[in-house]
């Protein structure tokens, strides 16, 4: 195993910084339920984005992180800009609006998949049988927390009689439709508004690989944010209205977490591990975002944590330790199929720049 930084790797809190951009996007989900009802969808956008990049470029320069300097580094921090924040970040504001929050959840935290997908062809990391396994653990897993128990229990009696009909989408329904309005349909819908922003974070994941190779990972998260930040505002304020007018001071703490916890701290953090080390076995812990989402919402909001979402907690927890594991258990159940590209998942050391 090859450790980025072995100074950095030996410190006590490598787990909880590796846990805590996940811990922050659940809590901050939880916060930000009783903001929605009271102000716009690119509004949340913007207020998470743009003081959060704010944020990380202010303590990246304290840090004495280099400013990118060369019109590569700011092409791929642009590119960067569009696909992980003002496509992401819409995509889920207008998403969380159309669709249940729980169908919602299952729908953003799905992308591991994807990401360990583009990071097995674009960077080696190969999954293995027992990656395999943690990946689809981890979609039973935040199902069940997060879709809604009669749809299980309805969905299950219906493949055990071989009602497969009833869980497809009524083709006649749409069958008429020409091109334009199934596309104005198709991004009127919530779990597909969900599903871009899913792979559209996913891409960014991905894409801070290439960033990095052009500028620090750090000062081009903060970099990133704030300029898709100002991309979401020049949407909100040309296609919404009372944005802020019945926004309470509560609601201003909540923005105000969401910006600074889950912003600027969790994809500070997110972004300088995926710039070197395991995509798929950082992507993994996605699956606690959830977890800890349900765990607060029962403690702080008085939510029911139901049999089948206390089973989605455990399968969670234990597709996660797969995934991690995997190159070990592979050795140790003598499976020949190498997993892993030769690292564990560990803090990074800086990147290079130009």
């Amino acid at each position: 195993m090859v450790l980025s930084n072995p100074t950095h790797s030996k410190s006590p809190f490598l787990p909880l910084l590796l846990i805590a951009p996940f811990f922050f996007w659940g809590t901050a989900m939880v916060a930000m339920k009783g903001v929605i009802p009271h102000t716009t969808p690119l509004f949340i956008a913007t207020m998470r984005l743009f003081p959060a990049g704010m944020l990380v470029i202010a303590v990246a320069r304290l840090m004495g992180r280099p400013q990118p300097q060369t019109w590569q580094a700011w092409a791929w921090i642009t590119g960067f800009a569009v696909v992980d924040g003002a496509m992401f970040q819409g995509f889920l504001a207008e998403g969380l609006e159309r669709t249940g929050a729980g169908i919602g959840s299952v729908m953003i935290d799905s992308q591991p998949i994807a990401v360990a997908l583009m990071a097995r062809f674009l960077f080696g990391e190969r999954i293995g049988l027992w990656g395999f396994l943690g990946l689809g653990f981890g979609v039973i897993g935040i199902s069940l927390i997060g879709l809604p128990d009669t749809w299980i229990v309805d969905g299950y009696d219906a493949l055990i009689h071989g009602q497969f009909a009833a869980l497809l989408p009524d083709a006649g329904a749409i069958a008429h439709l020409n091109l334009t309005d199934l596309l104005t349909r198709l991004f009127q819908n919530g779990e597909w508004l969900m599903l871009l922003a899913a792979l559209s974070m996913a891409v960014g994941t991905v894409m801070i690989r290439y960033v990095s190779k052009h500028a620090d990972p750090v000062m081009a998260t903060g970099w990133h944010m704030l300029i898709g930040g100002v991309m979401v505002f020049v949407l909100s304020y040309n296609t919404e209205l009372l944005q802020y007018t019945f926004l309470r001071a509560g609601d201003w703490l909540a923005l105000g977490y969401a910006a600074i916890f889950g912003g600027a701290i969790a994809y500070g953090l997110f972004f300088y591990f995926a710039s070197s080390g395991n995509l798929t076995s950082l992507i993994a812990l996605t699956f606690l975002t959830p977890v800890f989402a349900l765990l607060f919402g029962y403690g702080f909001l008085g939510e029911v944590l139901s049999q089948l979402q206390a089973i989605g907690v455990i399968l969670t927890l234990v597709s996660i330790y797969l995934i991690n594991q995997r190159e070990n258990l592979a050795e140790r159940f003598g499976n020949s199929a190498q997993t892993g590209d030769g690292q564990d998942l560990s803090v990074p050391g800086p990147a290079e720049t130009d």
